[in-house]
């Protein structure tokens, strides 16, 4: 027997968290975008924090950009991500008049990056990156079974990290950063259970700021150990919710903590041409016990009538924390051209069936990835990377926006090819 464990109390806030946070599924754990570097992408990610690759390292551990070259040096990164989810519902109202089968979920999307850096003396490096840490789209195309629980969730953040790395002593360097970040959130969801539903819409905005922090120690010339930290960040967002009947909205606000991420990782030469290099991450999703949101005054679609939340509704979620284990590999096949592989296994952050919904049906997930490195010349390189993810199954028991039980299964894979451009200019 299924048990449904949210009350309909609850639904609207739970809503309102996936119109902040939704994403495309089993990219990455929760709602995160791992893919800001096709260098290590092409690892599944294996010494992301550590020293010795790319510029793009500082994305996970800003005292990478101490081991920038002489002279200013940049890299610029783009990801597409082509997801493939299906929900098939098995419980739920809406099978009465619409198809279960939600179609492919995850529409293409595309991801950049951006690193620069300034050597300004031997020891200091100034250097910013921006970077879309969390977020991405999904779309349901037509009207399905699930349908007043996701039809149309578009979310972007927009992060903007000035960053300053330092070396205390050779192989030993420190980095700080600022995060700004932006979050932009949009959500569609039908109120009902047939084609001709209304549209329920909600957005929300804001902007905040948190730090990140790093080390990075070469105990040899052999092998680098990098430890980075990306801080928690606090939205305070405001937006409206709207239903398509009726010609008003209603002003809603919510608090949402991004959680913290801490990365370890290891690069070690075993040859002249060959390195092999690992990771272990963990992202501090505990952060999203409850969640909280807020309505100004009472009005439609959810804001008044018995059993709605109208302000201060605080409902469970129970996230839980999660890791990420990546070991990788690189060989330089000639002066030019180095080639890499890795592979990485995810542990979501959402382990039970009543805390993933149709807007994001996370699991845990192994990565199978490939890339190479191209120098051109001396200043300009270029690299470029496929991985393949698998989702490790788990299904979807909820309570609906109208407080029915809703059941689905699912299945995801993700692929994604990126690419970059680096560039250095020593005066």
């Amino acid at each position: 027997m299924i048990a449904f464990k949210k009350s309909r109390s609850a639904v609207f806030a739970g809503c309102l968290l996936a119109a902040l946070t939704a994403a495309a599924p089993a990219s990455a754990g929760g709602f995160a975008v791992r893919e800001q570097s096709a260098e290590f992408q092409g690892m599944s990610f294996a010494g992301d924090a550590a020293a010795g690759g790319g510029l793009s390292g500082m994305f996970w551990n800003p005292a990478v950009a101490g081991y920038a070259p002489k002279g200013y040096s940049s890299e610029s990164d783009a990801a597409g991500i082509f997801g493939h989810v299906n929900e098939t519902a098995t419980v739920g109202p809406g099978l009465l008049a619409l198809p279960a089968d939600s179609g492919n979920i995850a529409p293409p999307a595309l991801v950049p990056g951006s690193y620069t850096a300034y050597r300004i003396s031997p020891q200091a490096v100034l250097a910013l990156s921006i970077n879309s840490p969390f977020g991405l789209t999904t779309k349901v195309a037509s009207p399905w079974a699930g349908q007043t629980l996701e039809r149309t969730s578009v979310i972007r953040t927009y992060d903007y990290v000035p960053t300053i790395a330092y070396t205390l002593a050779p192989g030993l360097s420190l980095g700080a950063g600022l995060q700004i970040e932006q979050i932009d959130a949009h959500l569609t969801g039908a109120f009902g259970y047939s084609s001709a539903s209304p549209l329920v819409t909600l957005d929300g905005n804001d902007t905040a700021v948190g730090y990140s922090l790093g080390i990075n120690w070469n105990p040899s010339p052999q092998a680098s150990i990098g430890l980075g930290y990306k801080s928690a960040v606090t939205h305070n967002l405001s937006g409206t919710d709207s239903i398509s009947s009726a010609p008003v909205s209603n002003a809603v606000t919510a608090r949402l903590t991004l959680p913290e991420i801490v990365t370890l990782s290891a690069r070690q030469m075993l040859t002249d041409k060959a390195r092999l290099t690992g990771t272990i991450e963990w992202t501090g999703w505990h952060r999203l016990q409850q969640f909280s949101a807020n309505c100004s005054v009472a009005g439609p679609p959810f804001c008044s009538g018995a059993g709605a939340t109208a302000t201060g509704s605080t409902i469970p979620l129970n996230w839980h924390d999660s890791w990420m284990f990546a070991l990788g590999g690189e060989y330089d096949f000639s002066r030019q051209l180095t080639l890499r592989t890795g592979a990485a296994y995810e542990l979501s952050p959402i382990q039970n069936p009543d805390e993933r919904t149709p807007r994001l049906p996370d699991q845990n997930r192994f990565w199978l990835s490939g890339g190479a490195s191209y120098k051109l010349n001396e200043m300009i390189g270029v690299d470029v990377a496929y991985s393949h993810i698998w989702g490790l199954g788990g299904g979807i028991e909820v309570v609906d926006a109208l407080g029915q039980p809703f059941a689905a299964d699912v299945s995801s894979s993700v692929d994604i090819v990126s690419a970059a451009l680096k560039f250095k200019l020593n005066p």
